[in-house]
């Protein structure tokens, strides 16, 4: 599923250059639930926007579900993340002025989706995660852990085959925090591959793999099981 072959970052500051990602050489197979850990400055944010088509490497190659991203114009990187990829960021990203059911529909609404089938797959999926009977509250009006829920809802609208979760549980409390995580197992066991940036120990141990990064390299890949480094 997600292929990266001697990817590295340069960010590039006037004349000083700061190696985000030194080259790192990853697969992720489909079905995988992955979590990746390190402190701040490691690299896995860097590394999770590039898996995300969000950012694009100084050099290396990406293969992303038997695409070779590099080659992709900006309009096909947008209906890849359209697609592809569901995102649940560590802030929500949740507009404030919409409702939950209309935050829910917005990528069905990008992709073109009409809005009766765009209303229907909305309201399944709020049933799913427990707000049914929040559909026509706005952001303001809930709480931290019933907005990731909603973010969730989003993420899984396209039925995109990859979640990305950015710091998922960041901002929430630590029931809300295992609510979220127990979710994430139910998706992940329906077939979709999980990727998750975490600096959490607890959290990242819900997730099959968890990849150790330092300094922009991957310092240790560990599976349940078994430890490669």
């Amino acid at each position: 599923m997600i292929t990266l072959t001697d990817i590295s970052k340069v960010y590039k500051n006037g004349s000083l250059e700061v190696q985000a990602l030194s080259p790192v050489n990853l697969q992720v197979e489909r079905g995988e639930f992955v979590a990746i850990m390190g402190s701040s400055g490691s690299g896995k944010s860097t590394l999770m926007n590039i898996i995300g088509c969000l950012d694009v490497p100084t050099s290396g190659s990406y293969n992303l579900d038997g695409q070779e991203v590099h080659t992709l114009n900006e309009d096909q990187l947008s209906r890849v993340r359209n697609q592809k990829i569901g995102f649940v960021f560590q802030s929500f990203n949740l507009l404030g002025r919409q409702t939950v059911l209309q935050n829910v529909m917005l990528p069905m609404m990008y992709a073109g989706i009409p809005r009766e089938t765009r209303n229907e797959r909305a309201m399944e999926l709020l049933a799913r995660v427990g707000l049914a009977e929040r559909v026509k509250h706005r952001p303001t009006e809930l709480s931290g852990g019933q907005k990731q829920r909603v973010a969730i809802a989003r993420a899984l609208t396209m039925k995109a085959p990859i979640l990305l979760a950015d710091e998922p549980t960041g901002n929430l409390d630590t029931k809300s925090s295992y609510e979220i995580m127990d979710l994430f197992k139910q998706i992940h066991a329906e077939g979709t591959t999980i990727v998750l940036v975490t600096h959490e120990p607890d959290i990242a141990e819900h997730a099959d793999r968890v990849l150790l990064f330092g300094d922009g390299k991957l310092l240790k890949d560990t599976r349940k099981g078994s430890v490669s480094s």
